[in-house]
């Protein structure tokens, strides 16, 4: 499976470019480089700006990639290396979630005037989260990746039942703001993502928090 991702992410990773390439003599002298709540657009700069902009994020997207897969190098955790395939699929998640948004903001930049639907970005988002939640589960003990505090990095116990309850709720939760984005109004999914992601970190860590005092007061 790691091979089939290292043949095809840099792929991925120009598709963006590439589709750029295709669509540039459709774009507009003035694109719109940001949108207000509504959807409507507030913002808007020359066809090199928006060279620029997708050029950065195509850098972004590359040294994120080679971040995520090579972090584990240096990680002191004796358990770092045991992290490098896992690393490798939550970095192929985060390759295509970039590369999809590049893809919509250039589609969005041929419309001229097109109004942003915030929900499917929001939905995209919870996508996202629900396969690093996926992923979480599997973690072990790192200064890099996952919920990283005093008790749970110094604790194998701790770690495992923090990363376990993770998953299941960022899974769960960004299934259940992709399903809201999609079927509410604009206001509801902002108030949802921000409560839902809230709650998904807030939860695992009053939990690791009040598992390292369950066992200082057992050692005690």
């Amino acid at each position: 499976m790691n091979k089939f991702l290292k043949r095809t992410v840099w792929f991925i990773i120009f598709v963006p470019v590439t589709y750029l390439a295709v669509v540039w003599s459709r774009l507009p002298q003035k694109i719109a480089m940001h949108f207000d709540l509504q959807g409507n657009a507030d913002r808007f700069d020359s066809k090199n700006g928006f060279l620029w902009f997708i050029g950065i994020m195509l850098v972004a997207n590359a040294g994120m990639y080679l971040l995520l897969t090579n972090i584990y190098r240096i990680d002191p955790k004796k358990y770092a290396a045991e992290n490098k395939d896992r690393l490798q699929r939550i970095a192929f998640a985060l390759v295509v979630f970039l590369s999809v948004v590049q893809c919509i903001v250039i589609y969005i930049g041929t419309q001229g005037s097109l109004k942003l639907n915030l929900r499917f970005f929001f939905a995209l988002i919870g996508l996202f989260w629900a396969v690093i939640g996926n992923y979480m589960n599997n973690l072990r003990p790192n200064y890099f990746a996952g919920i990283r505090l005093p008790w749970t990095l110094e604790n194998e116990e701790n770690w495992r039942r923090t990363h376990h309850l993770a998953s299941k709720l960022w899974f769960g939760g960004g299934l259940l703001i992709t399903v809201m984005c999609i079927f509410t109004s604009t206001t509801v999914s902002i108030i949802a993502i921000f409560s839902i992601l809230l709650i998904a970190v807030l939860i695992p860590v009053i939990y690791s928090y009040r598992f390292y005092k369950k066992q200082k007061s057992a050692r005690a």
